[in-house]
């Protein structure tokens, strides 16, 4: 039905052609830059002296960070550029390949240990770890799974549990690598997905409560994990062993005060905090831009992560489940890993191997955030042209 004068709507070809940079989110991509940008000021800051003691090469990590951020980069300006309709499509053949992953991950002559962890696949220079690529085949699965199976998702118990059985063989295989941290994100990402899919409460917060009880017990059960809860709940009890990394952290935290000491001016990544440029890179942040750097980096992950529902809810509204899961699940997963780190970071939350998105050094991490982050700025563009299929005329009355 149309009230009013109906204007013409401008096909898909010719918004392409109005500017494309201009047709994408330039608040989301102005966040990202800027995440992305301090976060290799603070690799680069963060990892010089041990750079330059292993390699004798100072910017060694700042450098490997940069190209794999320029690869992100290209890789989000292809991915931008594809309908959604390709992931939606796609979206069993990635979980498949995701699985495949973790399973060669596993396999000696095919996965690489590092700090008695099976995570890496190599090849040459390369190398890649299976459990980043498998957020981005989790999401993709889930937010296809809720559009084929939402009213069973919904309203039946089967419908529910059967991508919990998958989450449960995917948590198992990470697992064994073992990936902890990796593990708690999926799964509490996916649990957030199907809640935003309308689960009922009552089944979810049994869920809920279930994951966390299992995970509790992993934690509980294994001897090193319950020694670093041990060294989290006192960290100072034993300072110079178990509760060294987070001893130091709080240092470089108490030595940030308000505006920080300066940029570079940082004493604990004098080898006093280990992994300062990895899962320890906000602490030497907040060691050198102080509390209110602390506080623009939080503020700007919480706009990440609000953007991402509000594009979520718009896809939502135009029809659109698949752009709407998917959006929400990125949302949830740089949220929750943020979270996490930060929480690590202050000494909130038990120490895990959790890269801070966009920030810490690491090539996998970046190049899948990036490309998580692409897929949101084609959601906010094809919102954009649900949009102009309804123009106001006039007189100020819509025409649908």
């Amino acid at each position: 039905m149309t009230y009013g004068h109906q204007q013409a709507v401008p096909k898909s070809g010719s918004i392409a052609k109005q500017g494309i940079f201009f047709e994408y989110d330039i608040w989301l991509i102005t966040v990202s830059i800027i995440l992305i940008g301090l976060g290799l000021v603070m690799v680069a800051s963060s990892s010089v002296t041990v750079a330059d003691r292993q390699f004798h090469e100072p910017l060694y990590y700042f450098w490997r960070q940069t190209v794999s951020v320029c690869i992100g980069l290209c890789l989000a300006f292809i991915v931008v550029r594809l309908p959604l309709n390709i992931w939606q499509k796609s979206s069993v053949p990635l979980l498949v390949a995701g699985l495949l992953l973790l399973i060669l991950v596993l396999i000696p002559e095919i996965g690489h240990e590092v700090n008695g962890s099976m995570r890496w696949i190599r090849s040459g220079p390369f190398a890649l770890q299976a459990s980043e690529p498998v957020k981005f085949c989790v999401i993709a699965y889930l937010a296809g799974y809720m559009v084929r199976r939402g009213e069973k998702v919904r309203k039946s118990f089967t419908g529910f549990i059967f991508p919990i059985i998958v989450l449960t063989v995917i948590s198992g295989l990470l697992l064994l690598e073992p990936d902890y941290g990796a593990c708690v994100v999926m799964f509490a990402t996916a649990l957030g997905m199907l809640f935003m899919g309308g689960v009922p409460l009552s089944r979810f917060f049994a869920w809920v409560l279930t994951a966390a009880t299992a995970l509790m017990s992993l934690a509980v059960l294994s001897p090193y994990r319950m020694h670093r809860l041990m060294s989290f709940v006192d960290p100072w009890q034993d300072p110079f062993n178990s509760g060294f990394q987070l001893t130091q952290a709080l240092i470089a935290f108490g030595r940030g005060n308000w505006f920080g000491v300066g940029l570079g001016s940082s004493i604990q990544k004098l080898f006093y905090l280990p992994e300062a440029h990895t899962d320890f890179v906000f602490a030497v942040l907040a060691e050198e831009l102080g509390l209110a750097g602390s506080i623009f980096v939080i503020l700007l992950f919480c706009f990440l992560v609000w953007r991402a529902f509000v594009i979520g809810h718009v896809a939502e509204l135009n029809g659109k489940q698949f752009a709407a899961y998917f959006a929400y699940g990125i949302g949830l997963i740089i949220g929750i890993q943020a979270f996490i780190n930060i929480g690590v970071n202050m000494g909130v939350l038990p120490t895990k191997g959790l890269t801070l998105p966009l920030m810490s050094y690491g090539g996998n991490s970046i190049i899948i955030t990036c490309i998580l982050l692409a897929v949101l700025l084609r959601i906010e563009f094809e919102n954009k042209q649900c949009r102009r299929v309804i123009i106001p005329d006039k007189a100020g009355v819509y025409a649908a």
